[in-house]
């Protein structure tokens, strides 16, 4: 051989050595590659309510007062209990309406901000299942100094005797620049769109519960603000029945000097009085802890004073038909509607199950420029279309559709158990609001009667005809039928507000709540 071409030949075999390791190289770190694989199906919860035991409700019990009578209440779970307290308050006592307490309640409630926040991430959700539908495109811009252990990737080379060169092991450092686009692009995958549209559903019907979640609030901020305005008008009633108390054992204190009642008769009256101003010291502390939960409730800081400006109302309007009721409530109640995406969610999913076991279709491209230097590269590029076929997957894909055939039973059964909750509510809601109605007009009476019961005991005690016996025992039918008369009130005015809650128009028909007049 020429020594002349031993140098071309010793330079052949080392780039040859060189372009090998570099394609190797370029194998593995190459971006736009992929692996062959197949898309799940996203999974879903069994259950499609939320478990956070948040709730708000309202109820109708027998309470013995005067007379055995229902007394209705508002009862606060959850998240709905709480609050963002809000610093932008002007200073002083804050006078509040019952429009007022609900809007800051609907701002600052954690309820509301909770599914605020659920509705955030389901909406999250749904974009990044887009995404896989989309072409996602990226862009890298590189400049690499390398140097080669060739020895490290299996190359020996044995170079005859007596050639008067060597192969180095170590070939560089050289040096190369990259600029490149990726592209990646499902054609066609059922399970990505499948679970696209089931995120869709999904998000809707966290849209749904954040608007049920609103009604709930108003249920719970108004609810409370009628309790403590009733408590309120209790702790007006029972002062001027202290005041009453007070005048009867004056009375018998004239009596007693002028010697025309014995002591026992003071006495009696006295036990009286403090029976009296005892009731009112507890209502007073009623009233105080009622004022903390409403303040709680509407994001007000608890070391502030709240003024109610409303007052319970009575409003006799014509209790709607039963049938219309119920339907108005199929058509309006959000959580409802909530039910029914869910089980569309679900439906989706079971889709994107089953249709794991047909082809999908991708494709990834990438062009750049390649070269020692930016400036003297040379355009590179590489596409590849691929065809994935699912043929035996252990039964993952079986186990994977009943999974979801179970989720979507589950939330057919939720969704026929809440069309049964709404109907109840609606038809328990009519009941209610029937017999308040009634409770109110009993209990006016009985407070006209046992006021004038009272006027009588007074004057017959002031004749000397009967004993304070008889007068006490008239002070304790006033204090009980005023007690009746108020509950009735707060009854009505509740029964009103579930039964708007109920047919899934609360926030509507709240400035309509107090109007009527107190009878």
């Amino acid at each position: 051989m020429d020594r002349r071409y031993r140098p071309k030949a010793a330079q052949l075999i080392l780039l040859s050595g060189f372009a090998v390791v570099v394609a190797s190289w370029g194998q593995i770190v190459s971006p736009g590659t992929t692996g062959a694989g197949s898309t799940r199906a996203m999974p879903l919860p069994l259950s499609g309510r939320d478990s956070a035991g948040a709730s708000v409700s309202t109820e109708q019990k027998t309470e013995n007062g005067g007379i055995e009578t229902l007394t209705g209440s508002v009862q606060v779970n959850g998240n709905f209990q709480g609050s963002v307290p809000s610093t932008a308050l002007p200073p002083g006592a804050i006078t509040l309406t019952l429009a007022d307490a609900v809007q800051r309640g609907l701002q600052a409630n954690l309820g509301t901000l909770t599914a605020d926040n659920s509705l955030r991430a389901a909406r999250a959700e749904r974009l990044q299942a887009l995404s896989s539908l989309l072409p996602n495109i990226s862009a890298t811009a590189s400049d690499t100094s390398s140097q080669v252990n060739l020895a490290a990737f299996g190359f020996k080379f044995n170079v005859p005797p007596g050639l008067n060169f060597s192969i180095p092991t170590v070939v560089g450092p050289f040096n190369y620049s990259q600029a490149q686009a990726v592209l990646s692009l499902s054609v066609y995958d059922l399970v990505l769109r499948r679970n696209w549209q089931a995120t869709k559903e999904s998000e809707r019907a966290s849209v749904l519960s954040a608007k049920d979640a609103r009604e709930l609030v108003v249920l719970a901020v108004a609810g409370t603000y009628l309790q403590t305005v009733a408590t309120a008008a209790r702790i007006e009633s029972q002062q001027a029945q202290v005041e009453n108390a007070q005048a009867v054992n004056r009375q018998a204190e004239v009596r007693r000097a002028a010697g025309t009642n014995a002591r026992i008769e003071v006495v009696r009256t006295l036990v009286e009085l403090q029976t009296q101003q005892q009731r009112l010291n507890s209502l007073e502390s009623d009233l105080r802890k009622q004022t903390i939960v409403l303040a709680r409730l509407i994001g007000v800081p608890l070391d502030r004073s709240l003024i109610l400006s409303e007052r319970l109302a009575f409003n006799a309007a014509t209790l709607p038909d039963t049938t219309s009721a119920v339907q108005q409530a199929f058509q309006h109640r959000s959580d409802l509607e909530a039910a029914e995406a869910q089980v569309r969610a679900a439906e989706r999913v079971l889709s994107a199950a089953r249709a794991e076991r047909l082809p999908s279709v991708s494709l990834n491209a990438d062009y750049g420029i390649l070269g020692t230097n930016p400036v003297s590269g040379h355009g590179v590029y590489s596409v590849t279309g691929s065809v994935s076929v699912p043929i035996w997957q252990g039964g993952r894909i079986r186990g994977g559709i009943e999974e979801a055939e179970a989720a979507l039973r589950q939330r057919k059964a939720e969704l026929a158990d809440q069309r049964g909750r709404v109907e109840q509510d609606v038809r328990t809601a009519l009941i209610e609001l029937e017999t308040a109605m009634g409770q109110v007009r009993l209990a006016e009476t009985n407070r006209d009667y046992a006021n004038e019961t009272l006027m009588e005991a007074r004057d017959r005690a002031n004749l000397g005809v009967t004993t304070t016996v008889e007068v006490v025992q008239a002070q304790e039918q006033v204090a009980g039928a005023e007690s009746d008369y108020i509950s009735s009130l707060f009854s009505f005015d509740l029964a009103r507000l579930a039964l708007s809650r109920a047919t899934g128009q609360g926030e509507a028909e709240l400035p309509s709540l107090l109007t009527g007049s107190r009878p």
